[in-house]
């Protein structure tokens, strides 16, 4: 039986959210609705830092970057969901299932230290003001941002290289809706010790160091913010960070939740429900909370809605 068990596997089959016909109609619906939201809300904004001159600062250069991040992350676990609603066969390839955990990992890594990198600008703009322009030069900006994503997909790599040559065995049914770590760990039949340790010290690595970035970054923030006379002038520096903080706050309170612990906790269904959060919620309502605080954001969209708005009254006359 073990010699069964123990076979070479090609695919796997994805659960997803084993429900009714009519209730997998209605998920298509809100998830395809979801997906196409964030795709272009995301682009948007892209759009608008890239095109418009005032909004070419280090801050929007890092939300143009975690914009572009959030429309590629949405898209590595939804359109494969989308499918499995309106298919019969939720199977998924071996390679497939790598190159899908491949690129989510190294997207949620990139994402990690993004958010840093950004809690650092903060600091920089709030803390040292004098030094500002030195200190987040277009040269440095660029270097952050790639060293960024250059980690975010070196550490997936390594994660990847130690869980594609785990040996799997049968049944190959994944109970998620997307190939992520943990359920896969729990397909193996070999000896996985190693990798589950890589995978957990890796992700230690990769969520504690940033998070610790971002509590030192607004510990200073703060400290400075208190020392501001005027409240007035409190709340304007305070607002600048708030957004980046509430983005924070929800994404690493998932992510630390899933994956700073060890492999060996069996996946039950209720963490497909918080894999949600950060997979598909969280990309969805990031530009929201941007754009509505940030008063440079909403001034520039309204020009560009207001432009169009008189070209489309001009056209029609």
């Amino acid at each position: 039986m073990a010699q069964e068990n123990d076979t070479q596997i090609y695919e796997f089959i994805l659960l997803g959210f084993p429900t009714t016909t009519g209730l997998q109609a209605l998920l298509f619906v809100i998830f395809l609705a979801v997906y196409l939201l964030t795709i272009t809300e995301n682009i948007i904004i892209v759009t608008l830092i890239t095109i418009h001159r005032q909004l070419h600062k280090p801050m929007y250069f890092f939300l143009g970057h975690l914009a572009f991040l959030e429309a590629c992350y949405i898209s590595v676990t939804v359109p494969k969901l989308l499918v499995t609603f309106v298919v019969r066969n939720k199977s998924i390839s071996f390679i497939g299932c790598m190159a899908q955990l491949y690129f989510f990992i190294a997207l949620v890594c990139t994402e990690c230290v993004l958010l840093a990198v950004m809690a650092y600008d903060r600091y920089a703009a709030i803390c040292a003001p004098l030094h500002y322009t030195v200190t987040m030069s277009h040269r440095a900006c660029l270097q952050l941002a790639t060293g960024s994503w250059l980690l975010g997909f070196f550490i997936s790599v390594l994660k990847v290289s130690f869980i594609s040559q785990l040996s799997f065995c049968s049944p190959r049914v994944i109970n998620h809706f997307y190939c992520d770590i943990s359920p896969l760990l729990n397909l193996s039949c070999a000896k996985r010790r190693l990798a589950e340790m890589v995978d957990f010290i890796s992700a230690l690595f990769t969520l504690l160091i940033p998070l610790s970035v971002i509590i030192v970054s607004y510990a200073c923030i703060m400290r400075t913010i208190l020392l501001i006379p005027k409240a007035q002038n409190r709340r304007k520096a305070f607002s600048t960070c708030a957004s980046h903080l509430a983005v924070v706050t929800i994404f690493f309170s998932a992510t630390l939740f899933m994956y700073a612990r060890p492999r060996s906790v069996n996946s039950r269904d209720h963490n497909k429900l918080i894999s949600i959060i950060y997979t598909i919620v969280t990309p969805m309502v990031n530009p929201f909370i941007y754009c509505l605080r940030n008063q440079e954001v909403k001034d520039t969209l309204l020009k560009v809605l207001c432009r169009r708005a008189a070209v489309s009254r001009v056209s029609d006359h």
